[in-house]
């Protein structure tokens, strides 16, 4: 090796590394996109019910309060796994739950934080479920660590 770093060798250096940091990312990118994506893609379960209720979540700004795969404010549990917690696996049984507790609301108990009344009808509370129990289906690495959010 020379004595003196010239300019070429470090030109060399730059576009060997950059030509082999580009091919890694292509390759990543490549084997993303065909081998990992489509075993965690669920979009083919997308319902209707599942987007009325995902704009209902977005127009009450439900991520205002609550987070869902760990994006959002964390002043409400997260409720990426809320299907799992309360409905069991069974979507009747979940619907159930989010009737009783969307009408409940709030509850008025001191010191405990409200959630607003919303005002939703039995469809627009069958809606939010149903985009709550697709959320649960989504492979997001064991998110929460915890079961209760």
């Amino acid at each position: 090796m020379a004595e003196r770093f010239t300019k070429s060798m470090a030109r060399n250096i730059y576009l060997g590394g950059s030509a082999f940091f580009v091919l890694l990312f292509l390759a990543l990118t490549f084997d993303t996109q065909l081998r990992a994506m489509p075993e965690r893609d669920n979009r083919n379960e997308l319902t209707e019910e599942v987007v009325r209720g995902k704009h209902l979540w977005e127009n009450n700004n439900c991520v205002g309060c609550h987070s869902i795969m760990g994006e959002g404010a964390y002043f409400a549990p997260e409720l990426a796994n809320v299907f799992d917690r309360r409905g069991g696996g069974d979507t009747e049984v979940f619907k159930s739950y989010m009737r009783a507790w969307m009408n409940s609301m709030p509850t008025n108990i001191p010191g405990r934080r409200q959630m607003p009344d919303f005002n939703l009808t039995d469809q627009e509370i069958d809606d939010l479920s149903a985009f709550l129990e697709w959320t649960s289906k989504i492979d997001d690495n064991d998110w929460p660590p915890n079961i209760e959010g």
